[in-house]
């Protein structure tokens, strides 16, 4: 499994920036701007917390299992991998839905004297910081599940057979 590169990220938020930035332009020109709904940030937030909570607790489980706690119960490796692959999914979606609305909240930046048009800026703002929020969390998640490396594959050597 590929681990997240934070240039795929980067470069998805910044197209996806520039192509809202330009249709909310163009979209503004033909009439009325669609709204930024205020159920995007609490949305984006929702899924950091569950990222950050499924990571957090993983990190408990693999911590009391390393230090072979009594009854400490495992993590299924199935159940790791399943768990990184929607924190990935969740970070490539955040970082597109967070360039839209930063986009958007860029072209909102002219129009602050309106109040109307001043909230969905707001809105677009935090849902650009809970989206940054969904894409740390699934770094978290993806270190916190990240199998220690093997000494011999460090050293680029072979394993010595006894």
């Amino acid at each position: 499994m590929k681990e997240l590169r934070i240039r795929t990220l980067a470069a998805v938020f910044v197209v996806a920036g520039v192509l809202s930035w330009a249709g909310a332009r163009l979209w503004n020109a033909l009439g009325t701007l669609p709204r930024v709904p205020l159920a995007a940030p609490i949305v984006l937030a929702l899924i950091a917390i569950v990222l950050l909570a499924t990571a957090l607790s993983l990190r408990a489980r693999l911590k009391a299992q390393r230090e072979r706690r009594p009854g400490a119960k495992g993590v299924d490796p199935l159940m790791a991998a399943r768990a990184v692959v929607f924190g990935q999914a969740s970070a490539l979606v955040a970082a597109l839905v967070a360039g839209m609305y930063g986009g958007t909240g860029v072209y909102l930046l002219s129009w602050l004297d309106d109040p109307a048009r001043r909230d969905q800026a707001i809105y677009a703002g935090l849902s650009v910081l809970a989206g940054i929020g969904v894409i740390a969390a699934a770094f978290f998640l993806e270190r916190v599940c990240k199998l220690p490396e093997d000494d011999d594959e460090r050293r680029g050597g072979a394993a010595p057979v006894a």
